[in-house]
């Protein structure tokens, strides 16, 4: 069975939300109520580059911390609802990871940034301007629904989920021409769409396998570009894949392609099938259970007027 055949709304928006992905949300509820609150909030544990040393906590807490109502609102509807997809699939534990992974590395990278463009452009702006928001994390959890259900597709767009990050990223960049502050928005985005990609291509553990990453030829760096740029990209993410691959295959056996570009013949489309196979199954599974549900119902509506008429 394929994910294409499941396209539609309720195979996306089925189930119920996990008890982790409730707990996470009011974390950003009770961030932003923090702010409101208590102003003085963002200046402890939003990323200030200037203050991020010594304040490093600032590089987790940041990811938490939702500044606006229309932020949190939208952190809150993404993270259960691509939650509740991938969690069953990837594991409590493992989703943890990620988030936490995700959060911190881009982070550290929008930190790294900011004093790079301070430098750059001799501006203060790069130094005081509050960053946070959990939609660096939202952009890495798209990039894991791109692995899982690559060909399903988004309702009434008819969009296929493999670009999704893809689309977020450009129409983020689009509207950067229109929003004051852009660079509080658009290095998160970016960086936890890259990030997420990282974790996911080089570092998941798949305890199915034994093997950590995803090396098929739909997950590649490329993947995230239309097919006419792919022979420019590909040489520059090769260097990049040898970089990675350098610095951890003497720690690694012989079988653990996750770290390498190569691996064995045919290896990366079976990988990438029993992934896609694994995500529709477990989007089935939901639709199953909604229709036992909803046959259950069916049969208790006509006994309950029964009762009623005797």
């Amino acid at each position: 069975m394929s994910s294409a055949s499941l396209a539609g709304g309720t195979s996306l928006y089925g189930g119920g939300f996990t008890k982790l992905c409730k707990g996470l949300a009011v974390v950003l509820f009770c961030g932003h109520a923090a702010v409101l609150i208590f102003p003085a909030t963002v200046t402890y544990l939003a990323l200030i580059p200037s203050r991020t040393i010594p304040f490093a906590w600032n590089l987790i807490t940041a990811g938490y911390l939702e500044q606006s109502t229309y932020g949190v609102v939208t952190s809150i509807i993404g993270l259960l609802f691509m939650g509740r997809l991938l969690e069953p699939i990837w594991g409590s534990r493992e989703f943890v990871k990620f988030i936490f992974a995700v959060n911190f590395f881009t982070s550290l990278c929008v930190f790294v940034t900011a004093i790079a463009l301070y430098y750059i452009k001799m501006e203060e702006r790069y130094l005081y301007l509050p960053i946070s928001g959990f939609h660096g994390i939202l952009a890495g959890l798209l990039v894991g629904i791109k692995q899982i259900i690559p060909d399903q597709e988004l309702p009434l767009l008819r969009i296929k989920a493999k670009w999704f990050p893809s689309i977020v990223l450009l129409l983020a960049m689009a509207l950067s021409f229109f929003i004051p502050e852009p660079a509080a928005y658009i290095p998160i985005l970016v960086f936890g769409t890259y990030m997420g990609w990282i974790y996911l291509r080089y570092i998941q553990t798949r305890p199915e396998t034994k093997f950590r990453g995803d090396p098929s030829d739909d997950f590649s760096f490329a993947s995230f570009f239309p097919e006419f740029l792919r022979p420019i990209i590909n040489p520059v993410a090769s260097v990049f894949a040898r970089l990675l691959c350098g610095r951890s295959g003497a720690s690694t056996n012989s079988h653990d392609y996750a770290l390498t570009e190569t691996s064995l013949p045919g290896s990366d489309s079976a990988e990438a099938a029993r992934r896609r196979e694994r995500g529709a199954r477990a989007l089935e599974e939901r639709l199953a259970a909604e229709r036992l549900t909803a046959a259950r119902s069916a049969e208790d509506d006509p006994q309950r007027d029964a009762a009623a008429n005797v």
